[in-house]
């Protein structure tokens, strides 16, 4: 049983409010590291020195300062990358949830119907995406031993 906490702390802002509130100040903690690593530089560290300092790897050092070097503060501006467009169709995500309502698929199965219907492959994490996108759920299949009697399940359900 967990121990009552003697200082609760206090709800002084909306959940939303706070978590809006932290996601615009993680750009900002980016780009202090990068505004960071160029002053190392400056300073006279080896790009592997800063990085270090810093803990990103040497490569994205490289990437930094060639940004920087390019385009100065502006080439530091963390870019996020939208997704883009799906490769299936609304019209073809209806016709695949139609498919599949009528029995039990594993996520290869699945794949292998995108891949038939629609000429279309995804990977496995993607497929489980579109099924949990599309209100399908999923579960672990549950191995059966061989060894036990044939009847096991009317057995348990008697008991």
């Amino acid at each position: 049983m967990a121990k009552k906490e003697m200082y609760p702390i206090e709800r002084k802002m909306d959940e939303d409010d706070l978590n809006r509130l932290i996601k615009s100040l993680e750009r900002s903690t980016k780009m202090l590291k990068r505004l960071l690593f160029v002053k190392y530089r400056y300073d006279g560290d080896s790009v592997e020195e800063a990085a270090k300092r810093i803990d990103i790897t040497k490569m994205i050092g490289y990437i930094w300062q060639g940004r920087w070097n390019q385009n100065g503060y502006r080439g530091l501006i963390p870019r996020y990358a939208g997704k883009g467009p799906s490769k299936m169709s609304e019209e073809q995500r209806s016709l695949l949830k139609e498919k599949l309502k009528d029995g039990q698929y594993t996520t290869a199965q699945v794949s292998d119907i995108i891949i038939e219907e629609f000429g279309i492959e995804y990977t496995m994490k993607q497929v489980w995406v579109i099924l949990k996108k599309m209100g399908m759920r999923h579960a672990k299949p549950c191995p059966h031993d061989k060894r036990g009697p044939k009847d096991a399940e009317d057995a348990l359900k008697k008991t």
